[in-house]
């Protein structure tokens, strides 16, 4: 946006941590050791990124972290947006020679409660009006197959013979307007996807090349999951920088824990106590040509 003011107002999560739970919680509804929660229902009748004042309308304190580091510090207060436990965070931004922009997360609370933070940095590799020629590819196996509201099932799809199959490279704008019931759902792909290898461990989860420039972006994460979203819902109404950002004109990778988590208990667990520390890391990387993260 053009200016603090623009972007406090109007935000589709750009650029923006996301918390304290990021995505999806069905019904805004969720139980810890037998207590039962109630958190807003924002997005139709389901919980959508924190809340009316998530983790990206907060005012985080910022320090230096050392050379090319940013430390962003936040007390989320026991019973904000409806969730237990103090929650302390940081999250420290470092940007390495190698053009490789590292996020480590890590919390801790004093109460049992739910976490799963993750970055909402929207891309285009180009100067095109859309991503859709952008190719991706995701070292992913299966997806969290979703309901019509986008909400977990609690199979996790195998992407064989489905339009959601990114193992091979592949041009976003191939398949994303096919009829099937999970692009139907999202108007395009706004999916979580089980990231290949052990969850806790850095690995590659997606890699994009943009024909005409060249450039290349990779993600990689210790997450289990990464939520590929293709901008459908931007609509024009947003306007900064020289640009309207309409329709699919930027997309999104946003490693995380699976969507609606607390209500599935076989998905990875988003639970946190009092004697465990979150932490979590992601690095984006940009390059020319090929490309390899660590």
């Amino acid at each position: 946006r053009d200016s603090l003011d623009d972007y406090v107002k109007a935000n589709p999560f750009f650029g923006c941590l996301v918390g304290r739970v990021g995505n999806r919680i069905a019904k805004g509804r969720f139980s810890l050791d037998g207590d039962h929660f109630s958190v807003l229902q924002n997005d139709g009748e389901n919980h959508l990124h924190g809340g009316k004042v998530g983790f990206d309308k907060v005012v985080w304190q910022a320090h230096e972290a050392g050379p090319n580091s940013l430390a962003l510090t936040y007390l989320s207060k026991d019973g904000e947006e409806g969730y237990p436990g103090n929650l302390y965070v940081t999250v420290v931004y470092s940007l390495s020679e190698d053009n490789m922009l590292r996020i480590q997360y890590t919390a801790t609370t004093d109460k049992t409660t739910i976490v799963n933070l993750t970055n909402h940095t929207y891309f285009n590799l180009s100067n095109a009006p859309t991503i859709l020629d952008h190719h991706m590819q995701l070292f992913a196996e299966r997806f969290t197959l979703g309901d019509k509201n986008l909400i977990p099932t609690g199979e996790l799809k195998s992407v064989e013979g489905t339009p959601m199959d990114f193992r091979k490279s592949t041009r976003i704008g191939d398949r994303i307007d096919n009829d099937y019931d999970q692009l139907n759902a999202g108007g395009g792909y706004d999916h979580n996807y089980v990231v290949n290898g052990l969850a806790g461990t850095l690995r590659l989860a997606a890699r994009v090349t943009e024909p005409t420039t060249g450039r290349v972006l990779e993600a990689s994460t210790t997450e289990p999951g990464i939520q590929f979203y293709a901008g459908n819902f931007l609509d024009g109404s947003v306007t900064g920088k020289g640009r309207t950002y309409n329709k699919r004109s930027g997309f999104c990778l946003e490693t995380q824990h699976f969507p609606d988590a607390p209500n599935h208990p076989d998905f990875p667990s988003i639970t946190l106590r009092p004697e465990e520390t979150f932490a979590s890391t992601t690095i984006y990387r940009v390059g020319v040509g090929s490309s390899s993260s660590q």
